[in-house]
């Protein structure tokens, strides 16, 4: 009896066992992948950014986590486990996916995690109707059943994509039905072509905005201003106003530090200043020149509004106009089209009406115009523009300072556009430091004239797969409405300015769309009205699609991260010959070229034919011309120009390529 009840009790150990020690090490794993992919990005951003390897490694990590917990789902099944112990592995492992969230929440974190949540879900689904077939086949080995669950899974996957997932045969197409070029005694970077575009299949069920939220209205504006005044430290406002003013950005030193505070950023100034715009007294005391150009209207608390009147400044006006002397550049204007984490494809694909803009000064000869007697419109696109990594931190610095995100001494480009007479704007839907002066240092010779950034704490839809909308209005039309007037009230004056939209900045690839018309209407209501004059329009992305999605692994969305859009018109006036000068961009535009190169670019514009007497920046700090790219004005070296400059930039952290 004792040798019988000793057997059993052994034979109990021995289940157990195997199951403990199962678990143990199946979340020895999963805590190993999550400890050694994310600790080092949340202690260092740039250091995370730098390794795109973390991305692999978190792929790994979801498919273990979702291995594990289907084999316990399918285990219990078989009752080889019973209830309390699949309860609580969804526990641990439910908590773990709640705290696996990359980055930061407000960086990409939100994203990691319902990526992994809806890979669960699809495990799920899928695995246990399987597991419910096997069962019903008479297999008696619960090993052999698994291994089969997996087999048909990956068959199943395999025959639908290969016959259901559409080809990729006008991913290589541009513009007026032209075509990557991918010949390879003449260029050095052939595309790969990716063979299926999944997002054919799936683009319909993906547009959320249109299946969920069509507009932007219905804001509570009640609850919309006891969020202002919640986090509000400012002495200006209290629970009456009805019209709250942002501060400008760009007329206080104090902010400054702000800048420097990667942890409030800008909004910790914005929030200290606000201001009653129906108290006079408080604006003419601690306001005067610097009166608010932006203002939340709560007078009908339904519909608040946000308000955009850029005051012209007479003064600046005039004393860039003694500037401009200096130099004679090739555009006495520049508009650059910032849309973070667009592709060139994604870009042809979502932003139809605007790129067709384009189109229509396609021919190299230019473009011509009864409103635009003495001038020629020329349009240019670029198939092999890379970036540098998926990450916007790691490309800003090269567009705009023509330096290595790690320089110290980099100077933004606004500087030498006002030195040389330009009346400088920036207007920006996500309150990032990054994207305004992306290191510690800063001087005010480089602070843009008017500065709007919607910095207002109820602006929280960042990284969101629909519209993201404020005061009743898409996120983007506000800041096409402050650089509309910007345009306006100093059209007589030398302009730079820039628009940063975040609406690319997330994994469905068709939240842009819904900004299409807006663009368009802009750039068409300027043209219209005779305002593009002597003016040279960038569209373009720092790099291509880059948020987690379900297309993450598929190869047309790992070609497209390289591969971000740059679209650009120049309209030059008859008489001034640069005849030279479009004949090499036009031939540019199926060469490698990186950010260095839309840097040097713009300086090639500022100074005109005086760009080839100044110095690159390694040698002279004060010029805006970077010694690691060339002007896409210039004669370019096809051949060899992609297998010399790789070269170099992967020694100062170049990631993947789309060439070949």
């Amino acid at each position: 009896m004792h040798k019988i009840k000793a057997y059993r009790i052994s034979k109990n150990i021995f289940w157990k066992i195997p199951k403990c020690f199962f678990i143990v090490i199946s979340f020895f794993l999963i805590y190993y992948y999550y400890y050694s992919s994310l600790e080092a990005c949340n202690e260092d951003i740039n250091i995370c950014a730098s390794k795109y390897e973390w991305i692999k490694t978190k792929i790994k990590e979801e498919v273990i986590s979702c291995f594990i917990l289907e084999m316990m789902i399918q285990l219990m099944l078989y009752k080889y486990l019973s209830k309390k112990h699949i309860i609580h592995i969804s526990i641990v492992l439910g908590y773990f996916f709640y705290k696996s969230h990359g980055l930061s929440f407000d960086d990409h974190g939100y994203f990691n995690f319902l990526y992994y949540l809806i890979l669960l879900v699809l495990f799920t689904i899928v695995f246990i109707p399987f597991g419910f077939f096997i069962i019903h086949c008479g297999f008696k080995d619960i090993t052999l059943k698994l291994i089969i669950i997996y087999m048909l899974i990956i068959l199943f996957v395999v025959i639908f994509f290969q016959n259901f997932g559409k080809n990729c045969n006008d991913w290589p197409k541009g513009l007026n039905n032209t075509y990557i070029e991918n010949n390879r005694t003449k260029y050095d970077c052939q595309i790969k072509i990716p063979k299926i575009c999944i997002y054919k299949n799936l683009e319909y069920f993906q547009d959320y905005s249109s299946l969920i939220r069509k507009d932007c209205k219905n804001q509570n504006g009640k609850k919309a201003k006891e969020n202002i005044l919640k986090y509000s430290t400012s002495p200006y406002i209290d629970k009456k106003v009805n019209r709250i003013g942002y501060p400008q950005l760009n007329k206080d030193k104090s902010c400054l530090q702000d800048f420097r505070d990667k942890n409030n950023m800008l909004r910790k100034y914005l929030l200290k200043n606000l201001v009653d715009m129906d108290k006079k007294d408080i604006l003419i005391k601690h306001f005067k020149d610097k009166i608010p150009e932006v203002e939340i209207d709560f007078t009908n608390i339904k519909e608040p509004k946000l308000n955009i009147n850029v005051q012209y400044n007479k003064t600046l006006s005039k004393k860039r106009k003694l500037l401009e002397k200096k130099v004679q550049p090739y555009s006495n204007n520049i508009l650059l089209l910032y849309l973070d984490s667009v592709s060139r494809v994604n870009g042809l694909r979502q932003l139809k009406k605007t790129t067709k803009f384009f189109e229509k000064f396609m021919s190299y000869k230019g473009g011509f115009h009864h409103k635009y007697p003495s001038e020629n419109f020329h349009s240019f696109q670029f198939f092999k523009y890379h970036s540098f990594l998926g990450y916007t931190t790691i490309n800003f610095p090269l567009l705009f300072y023509g330096e290595k995100y790690k320089e110290k001494n980099r100077i933004l480009i606004t500087k030498f556009f006002k030195e040389n007479g330009f009346i400088t704007s920036a207007a920006n839907d996500y309150c990032q430091i990054d994207n305004v002066r992306a290191h510690h240092k800063f001087s005010f010779a480089e602070m843009y004239d008017h500065i709007f950034y919607l910095c207002d704490p109820n602006n929280k839809n960042i990284n969101v797969n629909t519209i993201r909308c404020l005061y009743g209005k898409n996120n983007y039309e506000h800041l096409l409405e402050y650089t509309n007037q910007f345009w306006r009230k100093y059209q007589n004056n030398r302009k730079y300015s820039i628009i940063i939209g975040n609406q690319g900045h997330e994994g469905t690839l068709t939240v842009i769309k819904h900004s299409d018309d807006l663009i368009y209407n802009f750039l068409n209501n300027l043209f219209e009205d005779n305002l593009l004059k002597e003016t040279t329009i960038f569209l373009l992305s720092d790099h291509g699609v880059g948020m987690p999605s379900i297309y993450f692994t598929s190869q047309f969305y790992q070609m497209e991260i390289n591969l971000p859009m740059l679209f650009i018109i120049v309209n030059d006036r008859k008489n001034v010959s640069y005849e030279e000068q479009y004949k090499f961009i036009h031939e540019n535009q199926q060469i490698f070229i990186t950010a260095f190169d839309i840097y040097n670019s713009l300086g090639h514009i500022l100074y005109g034919n005086k760009y080839y007497q100044i110095q690159s920046k390694s040698k002279k700090k004060n010029s805006c011309k970077s010694k690691y790219g060339r002007s896409l004005f210039e004669k370019m070296n096809a051949k060899g120009r992609f297998s010399k400059k790789y070269k170099h930039f992967k020694q100062i952290g170049f990631s993947e390529l789309a060439c070949k």
